[in-house]
């Protein structure tokens, strides 16, 4: 919702003053509808309605509400750094104004085994595939929480049947939408450390 129909609300709450928690748990799809491709998809991840991989790129909620420089945003996994997950929440909390967490959470949808789910997360933000950060507004800091290894990003899509089932279908396409969406995980890092 907060990436799509939901979005222009979400907008006009974190550009105001109301003093407002928003929790986005982000499962990278419509979950609610079996899994539809969404603005959350990211590029190359095979969705309903994305049966060849996602063509296009994720957009970027936390970019976009970091730009507004008016609400606290954090980007959080738990089962990558509980330290830090609990960190943005109390911040979040503290902040006299609107917040934004938004939160991996992966889902069935992905295609690994949801028993291994701390693991992914994990692996997850050490590939760089998710970043763990916090903004806040009144001090006009990115605090950017993870380090990010690309040299294992393409080990963490192999093992989610998402992307990899893209690989048996479409082969040589597939490998250059992949390494797009690599691209896209390095860009959206620097362009976030741009932002401040």
């Amino acid at each position: 919702w907060a990436y799509d129909i939901g979005y222009g609300g979400l907008d006009h709450i974190l550009n105001s003053n109301a003093n407002v928690n928003v929790l986005v748990l982000d499962t990278e799809v419509y979950s609610n509808t079996g899994g539809q491709s969404s603005k959350a998809t990211p590029r190359g991840a095979m969705a309903k309605f994305a049966t060849a991989g996602k063509q296009t790129k994720k957009k970027d909620l936390v970019a976009l509400a970091i730009a507004g420089k008016n609400a606290y945003v954090a980007q959080v996994s738990l089962g990558a750094n509980n330290l830090q997950c609990i960190k943005a929440f109390k911040e979040a909390e503290a902040f006299d104004g609107p917040s934004l967490i938004v939160a991996y959470s992966p889902c069935v949808n992905h295609g690994f085994d949801m028993s291994e789910t701390t693991t992914e997360m994990r692996k997850a933000v050490e590939c760089g595939y998710w970043s763990l950060l916090r903004f806040n507004p009144r001090e006009n800091k990115l605090s950017i929480d993870s380090v990010s290894d690309f040299e294992k990003y393409d080990n963490f899509l192999d093992g989610e049947s998402r992307f990899s089932a893209i690989k048996e279908l479409k082969g040589e396409e597939a490998e250059k939408l992949l390494e797009e969406s690599k691209n896209d995980a390095k860009a959206r890092l620097e362009f976030l450390k741009k932002l401040i």
